[in-house]
């Protein structure tokens, strides 16, 4: 295979300024030549628009988007319609590439024809101290940290789920994605939109590889720093991820074919103890998880779950 030319894609919505122009800086640092990617920037309805705050002449294939519909998912839609590559990376506002990022991820491109989308490690910068209380719920964070690679195609293995910060997936696979969305066989955003912490649209995009036959997969190698703000350490904002995320997983659990069966009243006591048993603030988060898996479930009730016939 030869190396695919590459599309960096960062779908923002109201950036903060510090953190953008790290995440800037990050992709000029970068030792693959300007003239094998193309930056496409969509603001993602912002209150002012982002790019006349930010220095991009410096990268000579650039293209400009205004999504207007607002959420992750629409932005990150219109990202792939606009991509050229044959490689789409996803970077987000707060993240920072290591310089051989995109080096590193146009060469597994060609050593690993396999896969249709990975993803590296998440090294945490954290803006304060982080309470040490919270390191159990980092990886709701996407924080991601392993030694080894690890690929399967299971689409909702975690074990080899890439993230969404700095995910790498082919063209046939973004494009794949797409058409499940414009064939209306996803009912839900299952992404940020606004104040709501839902979360999987990554994940989604990521397990189309397995529909195509490719694979999923994490490679040590690929490295970014994530940018986290103190508040995204406190018991409230957590508590509402974690719901968040517990919502998405059970739609995408029903999307993808994975049984969940409902939990019974037995079960449901049981989860009700192991609440109990918690002291704050974990018992408020592990609350939450159960909230949002009974959200899900009403979710797909409600017939968000018949999407999946259209696959």
């Amino acid at each position: 295979m030869s190396a695919p030319r590459i599309s960096v894609v960062i779908c923002t919505h109201n950036p903060r300024s510090d953190y953008f122009s790290r995440c800037i800086a990050g992709l000029k640092a970068q030792t693959q030549g300007h003239d094998d990617w193309e930056l496409v920037l969509v603001d993602n309805r912002s209150d002012a628009p982002v790019a006349p705050r930010f220095d991009l002449s410096w990268h000579p294939h650039t293209r400009l988007v205004r999504e207007e519909t607002l959420g992750l998912t629409p932005a990150r839609l219109a990202g792939i319609r606009e991509a050229a590559g044959e490689l789409v990376v996803f970077v987000d506002d707060d993240n920072v590439l290591a310089p051989d990022y995109l080096e590193t991820a146009r060469r597994m491109a060609v050593e690993r024809p396999f896969l249709g989308s990975w993803s590296g490690q998440c090294r945490p910068v954290f803006e304060t101290p982080p309470p040490a209380w919270t390191e159990r719920y980092w990886g709701a964070l996407c924080i991601r940290r392993f030694e080894t690679e690890a690929w399967s195609n299971l689409p909702r293995l975690p074990d080899t789920m890439p993230a969404g910060a700095g995910l790498c997936v082919r063209r046939i696979v973004a494009q794949r994605y797409l058409q499940l969305h414009d064939a209306g066989a996803r009912a839900i955003q299952l992404d940020r939109t606004g104040g709501s912490l839902l979360s999987g649209g990554d994940n989604d995009l990521a397990a189309c590889a397995c529909d195509l036959g490719l694979g999923v997969g994490l490679i040590p190698s690929l490295q970014l720093d994530h940018l986290i703000p103190p508040e995204r350490l406190t018991a409230d904002y957590l508590e509402r991820l974690v719901e968040g995320i517990a919502v998405s997983g059970a739609v995408l659990d029903a999307l993808w074919g994975i049984p969940n069966p409902p939990r019974g009243r037995l079960g449901r006591a049981i989860d009700r103890l192991r609440v109990l048993r918690l002291r704050p603030p974990h018992r408020g988060i592990l609350a939450a998880s159960y909230r949002g898996r009974e959200r899900g479930a009403h979710l797909l009730a409600a017939g968000v779950g018949e999407a999946s016939e259209a696959r």
